[in-house]
């Protein structure tokens, strides 16, 4: 490791500022660095570009791990097939392009780009948020945001002109859109004017409206969500045969959903008769009409790892539902795809299972839900799907991907039974050779955990530099795939570590409600507790190993280096929460003390002082190298959270290993460019590189 006197850090003033909290004090001595506009806090940040510039000059394999990437990355990347009406549209990005591409292909075969982000914006700030055709494809509802705020302005184009019908239907973050045959109106979600509402709650207050193609969106028809929870998502769907309306409500990220749907052949568009199907039930449901009438529910009611049932419409309310596929004792039900048609001597359910975090697909009877076969997929990997089409037919599509390949398409054929290479990203890449291995540990508490080794070598031949990521939050699994950056690192000589903690979804939603609200230690236990493993069984050392995690997992990072500074030698805390005390004041932070707590109720603001990052940077303590990484347009998690962290272990270290801040401007939570991807990447592994001593 590098030998080198403690860095001089910029100075940043030092509040006697202490919050009385339920009878609690707690400082912030950094509170004025939550404003961004600040003018101490714009010079304070300019002097860590410099702090970081002078960091940068260290490194000596950031070239490297560059074009390692960019090669690695230069496959490009596809999508299946979305099939409506004579219409196909798929998203594609081709080598060293920036951003994907949504194509479509007609009846003649011609395919031809619909809307390219770089085409319209050469800058690379403009990304495509998400799409939805019509029931019949000829018209494409497309969200955009610019700058990475993720604020998704809503545009219409005609799929055969490329025309924009309309645009500009801004407040539409996180829409779904649910067309009405014809393709003259859809459904959407909007949130109210700003000007109706408080500032502190302009990103918030959600509502369902139904929208003419074309006309003033102000005149759009209110349907669903007035005088409910402030938080509240909503999801609305319209089955293919335009009959069925289903609106759910989500109050924030909350693991459960109310739900209801309307007959619109028995009430009008403008003025659906909503009945309830679920309300108030601790439980995550939706709905899917198939193409024989029937309802098909997904659900983790009674079955936190998921299950399948079925109703009659006429039955939803007065009869048990039937149980098609019933939980199982160590799988999570991820999907299914309806396979039809006259082609076939029987319809079908492809059915999406993930066993211990890696994916199964399996082909079961529609009418009674029995085993038919498994199919055997191309090695032990995550698939994405099924896709099927909505007008029926024998034929699904599933994205597959593991460690060391790059995500490619694959159809499987209800007729044959049979899954076939379907489509592959446009370029050609040389992965290198590295050897995965999933293991099992035991955490804190006596729970078995697992994780993924990525390394150069069939198993720990020697310590080496080694990198330790996770995320364990809102239900969500980490799962094998396909990355640029984990690839170019064990290539380098590393080993690379991703730990499925508490708190995620590998294990269905117990083992998400396991690492969340009261019980969010387990995860930071869980994540030492894989640290501890890799040290034990020979892969790394203490002084070899770093951290890193994005978002949630920023968290996570943050959290691991106060409470056992001394078992890591570096950390990378990309876009994270860390101050949970003051999580809720700015951007999404409300909608997630269903995850973490509130801390306006003292227990729960217990829990959160018992972990927040910022508050346990303890004086006089050697922390690891750390670089907090931010972006100024992120409208998830507030920057100031990594700016505040920041300044405040610069002030506690002991260290000579720096503490460092990486800004980065026009770019936010989520999708970004090629280039600024590449750029992140290489800067967080050179940085790794050198602090563990991974060095050319």
């Amino acid at each position: 490791m590098p030998d080198n006197p403690r860095p001089s850090y910029p100075r940043a003033e030092r509040l006697d500022l202490v919050d009385d909290l339920h009878g609690r004090a707690v400082p912030d001595p950094y509170r004025w660095l939550e404003d961004g506009q600040d003018t101490r806090t714009t010079a304070w940040r300019a002097d860590q570009d410099a702090l970081m510039e002078a960091e940068r000059a260290g490194w000596t394999m950031r070239d490297r791990f560059a074009e390692r990437i960019a090669e690695l990355m230069g496959a490009g990347s596809i999508s299946p097939p979305y099939i409506r009406g004579d219409w196909t549209f798929t998203t594609r990005r081709d080598p060293g392009q920036q951003l994907p591409v949504l194509y479509v292909r007609g009846a003649d075969g011609a395919e031809r780009a619909l809307f390219d982000p770089i085409a319209i914006d050469p800058t690379g700030v403009t990304t495509m948020d998400s799409w939805q055709p019509s029931k019949e494809g000829d018209r494409v509802a497309i969200q955009y945001s610019i700058g990475g705020d993720e604020e998704s302005i809503l545009a219409v184009l005609d799929t055969a002109t490329g025309e924009r019908i309309e645009d500009g239907i801004d407040r539409c973050r996180y829409s779904p859109v649910a067309w009405l045959p014809g393709g003259e109106r859809y459904y959407y979600v909007r949130r109210l004017a700003p000007e109706l509402l408080p500032e502190t709650e302009q990103k918030f207050h959600r509502r369902v409206y139904l929208h003419t193609v074309g006309q003033d969106p102000d005149d759009d028809i209110l349907i669903f969500g007035a005088g409910m929870t402030m938080t509240n998502y909503y999801g609305v769907e319209v089955s293919r045969d335009g009959r069925w309306l289903q609106v759910s409500a989500s109050e924030g990220t909350e693991p459960r959903n109310d739900l209801w749907i309307a007959d619109l052949e028995a009430s009008p568009p403008d003025s659906p008769a909503f009945r309830l199907v679920q309300g108030d039930v601790d439980a995550q449901t939706s709905l899917h009409v198939g193409r024989n009438g029937l309802f098909y529910i997904s659900t983790d009611r009674d079955a936190p790892r998921g299950r399948l049932l079925v109703s009659a419409p006429e039955h939803l309310w007065d009869e048990p539902w039937r149980e098609l596929l019933p939980e199982e004792a160590d799988s999570v039900f991820d999907g299914y795809s309806i396979l039809d048609g006259p082609e076939m001597m029987r319809p079908l359910l492809l059915v999406n299972r993930t066993r211990h975090v890696v994916s199964e697909l399996s082909v079961h009877d529609l009418d009674t839900g029995a085993l038919i076969r498994t199919i055997p997929l191309p090695g032990a990997g995550t698939i994405g799907g099924p896709v099927e089409r909505p007008d029926g037919g024998p034929i699904a599509w599933v994205v597959y991907t593991d460690h060391t390949t790059v995500p490619a398409i694959y159809s499987f054929d209800g007729r044959t039974e049979e899954l076939s290479l379907y489509a592959e990203p446009p370029g050609v890449v040389d992965v290198p050779r590295v050897h995965s291995r999933q293991v099992t540990y035991v955490s804190k508490d006596g729970t078995e955990v697992r994780m993924f080794i990525l390394s150069p070598a069939d198993g720990p031949d020697r310590p080496r530099p080694a990198v330790l990521y996770g995320y364990g939050g809102f239900g969500i699994p980490l799962s094998p795939g396909y990355s640029a950056s984990i690839l170019s690192w064990v290539e380098a000589g590393g080993v690379w570590a991703i730990a499925n903690l508490r708190g995620g979804g590998e294990e269905g939603e117990e083992w998400h409600r396991a690492g969340m609200l009261g019980s969010k230690q387990n995860v930071f236990d869980d994540f030492h507790a894989a640290a501890e493993h890799l040290i034990a069984e020979g892969w790394t050392t203490s002084s070899q190993l770093a951290i890193e995690g994005g978002s949630n997992g920023g968290l996570l990072v943050g959290a691991a280096m106060t409470q056992r500074p001394d078992l890591y030698q570096a950390v990378v805390c990309v876009a994270p929460l860390l101050d949970m005390v003051r999580y809720t004041t700015s951007e999404l932070g409300p909608t997630w003390t269903v995850e973490y707590g509130d801390p306006e109720i003292p227990e729960q603001l217990d829990w959160l002082l018992g972990y927040s990052p910022y508050h346990r940077v303890s004086e006089g303590t050697a922390y690891p190298a750390t670089m907090f990484v931010a972006f100024d347009n992120d409208t998830r998690t507030d920057p100031m959270h990594a700016r505040k962290m920041c300044a405040a272990v610069q002030h506690a270290t002991t260290s000579d290993r720096p503490v460092v801040f990486r800004g980065e401007g026009d770019v936010g939570h989520g999708a970004r460019s090629l280039n600024r991807s590449i750029d992140e990447a290489a800067d967080t592994l050179a940085f790794v590189a050198r602090w563990t001593g991974l060095q050319d």
